[in-house]
């Protein structure tokens, strides 16, 4: 192999691999990213991406060329079982993370606008029509056979580590004779892309009628999504339906010609998992490593927060800041939240979209008395039953300190006033794209207390109404509108430090720092106290 710093190999041009090339070339890192169709998919399959999936491609500065293309919406209107609004699920606070909390798009246009994104770096390939063939460990990195798909001609390409993010199929996942967990469901839905409607809401409905559970999410452009559950003869999963049966299923909501399909499948869901997701070098992303009923909107979202968390952990070791052993951490951080997720969305089908009236009317009756109570009324309207990412094993340190029940968890994106100008920005942008450490009302001898040589930036966060103060080495920020003080007032007088992909890493005094500073060793961070004793 090759002694030139070596690539990174994204395999499936999909939006989940073109997020992940798209970040590693954000962050100086060469990419080769191959696909075996001849373009970019023209099937909108994916369709909502939630605040931090917009939250992730703002680090690779492409949140405002997708806010473009998507429907900035306002959660999911559930209705009961004759047909009435329920409630209506907005997310736990608006633009928390800096973003609409649910967004629809057309995968579509989301694809040719992250390979044009893409494609304008330097130090990046792609190659369409291309598959794997195999792919083998070597010392430095991973040997791969490529091949022609028109052609059947075949190359080897050398990579330091190839991400596979070709779907639920994945060739590489059959190759590591990697194996999934998890339940195949035999329910058949139908799935119908239609034009020129008249929907102009910005939200899913979800209707839980159980003759004929019915999804509806409208999108740009006179675009609409219908999901109907079919009943037993009216098909089966992977064939295409009659125009006829499309056209009885939309009939209650519009009248609708052939011309105005765009896409319809027959489809059934899988809820499995991989059992593991790194073999050596070879590491799997997306629906790859774990695939979810639709129910929660969640698939797409997950495979995004598999590369926030993944990418920038190759990009240190790539640069020789890391070693390898930060990449154990991926999996650690990641599985248990894909894992809840696959059962929750299992789980809120069984619910939502029952086809049982005994259970439709149980569900019902239930919510309704929820939504009698502030707490139930949070607890619906906030979407409070779905699954939280929280890191409790990886690269998250416990300091038994006050404020830590913050370690584990993303930071929230309010706004923050920068000197010296004072206007506001979103807070990720004073962040910067590596690790950042967070003096919340920290005095400057605690400051002072911490090593020189932490190569992180340093951010004064000033609570309250007041005014931010720059100190040398320092940048500051204040709160512009109270949500900063929100999410940061249970760490006053204590640091936070922050992953670049925005999760927080540690919550702790100074006295604390060695402690921080050894779990980042033990996980592969060389960040060593010159101070300490060898």
């Amino acid at each position: 192999m090759t002694s030139l710093p070596l690539p990174v190999l994204v395999v499936g041009a999909g939006p989940v691999g073109l997020t992940a090339a798209n970040l590693l070339a954000a962050r100086g890192v060469p990419v080769v990213l191959i696909e075996r169709n001849a373009t970019t998919s023209d099937e909108a399959k994916a369709i909502s991406l939630d605040d931090e999936s917009l939250r992730t491609l703002q680090s690779a500065g492409l949140a405002e060329t997708v806010l473009e293309i998507v429907v900035p919406g306002t959660g999911t209107r559930y209705f009961d079982r004759k047909g009435r609004p329920l409630f209506h699920a907005r997310g736990p606070e608006p633009y928390r993370l800096g973003y609409p909390f649910k967004n629809q798009f057309a995968q579509p246009e989301l694809e040719r606008a992250l390979l044009s994104a893409l494609r304008a770096h330097p130090g990046v390939q792609t190659a369409f029509g291309t598959e794997l063939v195999d792919a083998s460990e070597a010392e430095d990195g991973v040997l791969t056979t490529l091949r022609d798909v028109e052609t059947g001609e075949t190359r080897e390409v050398a990579a330091a580590w190839l991400l596979a993010c070709d779907g639920g199929r994945s060739t590489l996942r059959e190759l590591r004779k990697i194996d999934m967990t998890g339940t195949s469901h035999t329910d058949v839905w139908l799935v119908a892309d239609t034009l020129g409607d008249t929907h102009d809401q910005r939200y899913g409905m979800h209707h839980g009628r159980p003759e004929r559970p019915t999804v509806i999410i409208p999108g740009r452009d006179g675009r609409c999504r219908y999901e109907f559950r079919l009943r037993p003869g009216e098909g089966a999963g992977g064939t295409r339906p009659d125009f006829e049966l499309i056209q009885r299923l939309i009939a209650p909501y519009r009248t609708i010609g052939p011309e105005q399909v765009e896409r319809c499948t027959n489809y059934t869901f899988n809820a499995v998992v991989a059992d593991r997701w790194r073999d050596g070098r070879c590491i799997l992303l997306g629906d790859a490593a774990h695939m979810m009923p639709p129910f929660a909107g969640q698939g797409l979202n997950s495979g995004f927060r598999d590369a926030a968390n993944l990418a920038w952990k190759i990009a240190e070791v790539w640069h020789g800041r890391a070693s390898q052993t930060l990449l154990d951490t991926y999996e650690a951080e990641r599985r248990p939240h894909a894992t809840a997720l696959v059962a929750f969305s299992e789980r809120l089908g069984r619910i939502v979209m029952t086809t049982s009236p005994g259970r439709a009317l149980l569900r019902d009756g239930l919510v309704r008395a929820m939504l009698r109570t502030a707490r139930g009324r949070r607890y619906l309207t906030e979407m409070r039953f779905r699954p939280r990412a929280v890191h409790e094993a990886g690269l998250v340190v416990r300091t038994g300190r006050d404020g830590e029940e913050l370690a584990g968890r993303l930071l929230p994106q309010p706004l923050a006033l920068v000197p010296p100008g004072l206007r506001p920005r979103r807070l990720d942008e004073v962040l910067g794209e590596g690790f950042a450490l967070l003096g919340v009302d920290v005095p400057e001898k605690a400051w002072r207390a911490l090593p020189q040589v932490w190569p992180f930036r340093r951010i004064d966060v000033a609570l309250g109404e007041r005014l931010p103060r720059p100190a040398e080495g320092r940048q500051a920020i204040a709160d512009a509108d109270g949500r900063l003080e929100a999410a940061l007032a249970p760490a006053r007088g204590r640091f936070l430090l922050i992953k670049p992909d925005r999760y927080i890493a540690a919550v702790f005094s100074a006295d604390a720092h060695q402690q921080v500073a050894d779990e980042l060793a033990r996980h592969g961070l060389a960040v060593q106290d010159p101070s300490a004793p060898a």
